[in-house]
């Protein structure tokens, strides 16, 4: 297995993911409050390797064929960010927040889980990100894939724990309500721009 190759896959992945969207604000968000932070990362971690892995395989090509498939996850991602979006700008304008160290456990596994999965597996810029390109790219290491998508698949893990753990050093910060209701409105903005840009 190529070094070279391995790293040039955990390098383009990395990047791909690091720009801020609906599911890094929400694994942030998770990680802020310490609430089920291991069970939101390794979805979003396994999710990626699924698709990633997907796209190496080929799997590319049926979504190209299929053009449809793209459409549906479009208008329904878009759905639930609008959704989502929404919930966040009430909070930000309704509710009183004062975040502890320790965190208060308000929302269940499942729901978070839910959620999780709504913001990976309904945001058509995931499959772009994981399957089109990356798998589009892999094509061009010619029997090294499998390095590549290792390297890939990593960096989601690297990423997303990182992100997660992370959190906790912004614990301080946030025991203050008004930051935590400015983070609202940013997740709410962002959610509603990406919502935008979906139909747009």
């Amino acid at each position: 297995m190529s070094v070279s190759v391995l790293l040039a896959g955990f390098s383009l992945g990395f990047s791909l993911i690091l720009a801020i969207g609906a599911q890094n604000a929400f694994v942030l968000k998770q990680g802020l409050k310490q609430q089920h932070v291991f069970v939101v990362c390794i979805i979003c971690a396994l999710s990626d390797a699924v698709l990633i892995t997907a796209g190496i395989a080929g799997f590319s090509v049926v979504v190209q064929k299929f053009p449809l498939l793209e459409q549906i996850a479009r208008y329904t991602g878009a759905a639930f960010l609008f959704f989502y979006a929404a919930i966040s700008f009430k909070a930000f304008f309704t509710a009183e927040h004062a975040l502890h160290a320790r965190g208060k456990d308000v929302s269940s596994i499942f729901t978070a889980i839910l959620t999780c999965l709504a913001f990976t597996w309904l945001n058509p810029h995931v499959y772009l990100d994981t399957v089109v390109i990356l798998g589009s790219i892999s094509t061009q290491y010619d029997g090294q894939q499998l390095a590549f998508g290792v390297g890939a698949v990593t960096a989601s893990f690297v990423f997303f724990f990182s992100l997660g753990y992370g959190a906790k050093l912004l614990i301080p910060v946030f025991k203050n309500p008004n930051a935590w209701k400015i983070l609202e409105f940013i997740i709410g903005f962002v959610m509603l721009a990406l919502g935008i840009n979906l139909l747009v």
